[in-house]
């Protein structure tokens, strides 16, 4: 990713944070010159991200034999006004991203593409622990027939972490109230909007 160095993050601690926060990624392979695009849940392990998709998802080719990948994790991102900052600014987008690069090895192991089932379920499921999925239940004997498990072996992490870093700390806290509030208060309309759309 481009400069300013300001806006990255090196941390690599920090920059996993987010993809355990928002761990529904885009999944980036390129077949010669054409671009193929998955979007799937991943769960960070070991320095792997390891996930699971259909298989009839074409991206299956290119999820194995060490293939080069890279899995994008977006965090909250908004439009930042003028009118928030105390001093004359320009409008501007701020936003949080992390970028995992590595190889894709299959997962053939019917154990283990189950285990990871299960370790996925206990990540989304956490704090509560509502519910919990059983590795003997019959119900996934029968669905991981139709799944490719893989993992990502991480050959690096980049962090883009455009916070208004370049301005005073009265402007960057309004910013970052700003990232919170409109992040907040768009999802519901947002939300309600598509799904009346979509299903009338």
């Amino acid at each position: 990713m481009y400069p300013p160095k300001y806006h990255q993050e090196y941390n690599p601690e920090t920059i996993i944070d987010v993809a355990l926060t928002y761990p529904f990624a885009t999944i980036i392979s390129a077949k010669e010159t054409t671009p193929i695009i998955t979007h799937a849940p991943l769960i960070f392990n070991q320095n792997k991200l390891i996930g699971h998709i259909d298989k009839n998802n074409p991206h299956v080719h290119l999820l194995k034999g060490n293939y080069p990948v890279v899995a994008v994790f977006q965090g909250p991102q908004t439009y930042i006004s003028p009118s928030i900052y105390a001093t004359s600014q320009l409008p501007t987008w701020n936003y949080i991203i992390a970028h995992a690069h590595g190889t894709a090895k299959e997962i053939t192991d019917v154990h283990v593409i189950k285990s990871s089932m299960v370790t996925m379920t206990e990540h989304l499921e956490a704090p509560n622990h509502a519910y919990k999925i059983q590795h003997d239940d019959p119900r996934m004997d029968r669905l991981v027939n139709y799944v490719h498990g893989f993992e990502i072996d991480i050959t690096n992490w980049e962090g883009k972490f455009k916070l208004s870093q370049d301005k005073n700390p009265t402007d960057i806290e309004n910013a970052k109230q700003e990232l919170i509030k409109n992040n907040q208060k768009s999802i519901e309309s947002f939300v309600d909007q598509i799904f009346t759309k979509h299903f009338n």
